[in-house]
């Protein structure tokens, strides 16, 4: 543990030098994710484009629709779950099978609501759109991404794991943890001159591709 702490160390800032080290796991995982540089964001949010060309295609071409519209549609929800869940059959199809008890008007009107709040109505806007059938905080940060890249990243396991090490056993039943999430994607994203999203995919990445 301690040899490869070094090295991650070695290819961090100056800023890694000073932080006073405890033998503490989950305090190393987390200033791993702290370590990454600018350099390595943005190979690995590289690696992730070249790797998941689908994810990229599809979320662009989504994300220009509600940038446009201001809003969902019931089939839009849809292939957001389709998009975010697309590697676990059984999720997807419990989680469709709930999304089909919202109505299109409410979907419609959920949506264009939340993307109207600011910045400042943050846990309003998304508790806002966890109150639609089969949304929670995942899929919410899912729909907040794709409208707004800049400000937001999709709340994901292996995101959280690079910053926090093992979630906690509700880490996606409140909206609590996807804030904290968010507070160090933008605090990096602000750091480097990055949209949050492209902050968000190496994570995402790095972790995915480590762990496998």
């Amino acid at each position: 543990m301690a040899n490869v702490f070094s090295q991650k160390i070695f290819k961090g800032t100056a800023i890694a030098k000073s932080i006073n080290l405890k033998n503490n796991n989950k305090e190393l995982r987390f200033l791993w994710g702290y370590l990454m540089n600018k350099e390595e964001i943005l190979d690995w949010t590289e690696k992730y484009d070249k790797d998941h060309p689908w994810w990229v295609q599809e979320e662009k071409r989504l994300g220009d629709k509600f940038r446009e519209t201001k809003t969902l549609t019931k089939d839009d929800l849809y292939q957001i779950v389709e998009w975010k869940f697309k590697e676990l059959e059984g999720r997807k199809k419990r989680v469709l099978g709930l999304v089909a008890k919202n109505s299109d008007k409410v979907i419609q009107l959920t949506c264009n609501q939340a993307f109207n709040l600011t910045l400042q109505d943050e846990p309003y806007r998304i508790d806002s759109l966890d109150k639609l059938h089969g949304v929670g905080p995942a899929l919410a940060s899912t729909i907040l991404t794709f409208y707004d890249p800049k400000n937001y990243g999709i709340f994901d396991i292996h995101v959280w794991r690079e910053f926090f090490g093992k979630e906690p056993a509700d880490l996606f039943l409140t909206t609590k943890h996807y804030l904290q999430l968010l507070a160090e994607l933008r605090r990096i994203a602000n750091q480097y001159g990055f949209n949050v999203r492209t902050a968000e995919k190496a994570y995402f990445k790095k972790n995915l591709d480590e762990s496998s």
